[in-house]
């Protein structure tokens, strides 16, 4: 089945923050990758461009949510953070690290606060998924949150350093002391 206009809008916001951050994702290439017209855009999203990336921003985020969840329900916390950093390890090298992640993008766009806001969220809803993992295998409850909060920072941090390297050797480095960290305790 053919997406419609505010799917297309929708994919094309995320996919072009993913590679240029929300600043250098204008309206004319948002419209273009979305191959959608300015009337669609202003029907679907009757304040513009901004309600479009926050919109895109809470769609992504919660995909990656359901990413997170799914990694969780199985194995170890080191498993989890393997299969974390794998899933952004391919999804950058198979982009040629062109495409990072787009919360990471719309968490940079200070003037632009309904975006960081819904930035924010993704974030913090990231890290109660995996808190609750956390604590749900035994980890002290303000002791998962810490902790996933600070995961969630590493690895972010890592996919923005592959991105500028074009290595994933951060993710590598990420992922070998993530691992040892949740072995240790």
């Amino acid at each position: 089945m053919t997406q419609g206009p505010r799917a297309r809008l929708i994919e094309g916001a995320i996919e072009l923050v993913r590679e240029q951050g929300v600043h250098g994702a204008g309206l004319a290439a948002l419209l273009d990758r979305s191959s959608a017209s300015r009337n669609s855009l202003y029907q679907h999203f009757p304040s513009g461009k901004s309600e479009l990336v926050v919109t895109a921003t809470e769609v992504a985020g919660r995909r990656m949510s359901t990413v997170i969840e799914a990694m969780t329900r199985t194995g170890e916390p080191e498993d989890w953070i393997v299969a974390l950093v794998g899933w952004w390890k391919q999804a950058l090298e198979s982009s040629a690290y062109v495409a990072g992640c787009p919360i990471v993008g719309a968490a940079l766009a200070e003037s632009e606060p309904g975006v960081q806001a819904a930035a924010g969220n993704a974030f913090a809803g990231w890290a109660e998924v995996l808190a609750a993992a956390l604590a749900s295998r035994g980890v002290d409850a303000a002791r998962a949150s810490s902790l996933a909060s600070f995961v969630i920072s590493a690895v972010e941090g890592a996919i923005v350093q592959a991105r500028a390297t074009k290595s994933t050797r951060p993710l590598d480095d990420v992922r070998d002391n993530l691992v040892i960290l949740l072995r240790a305790g």
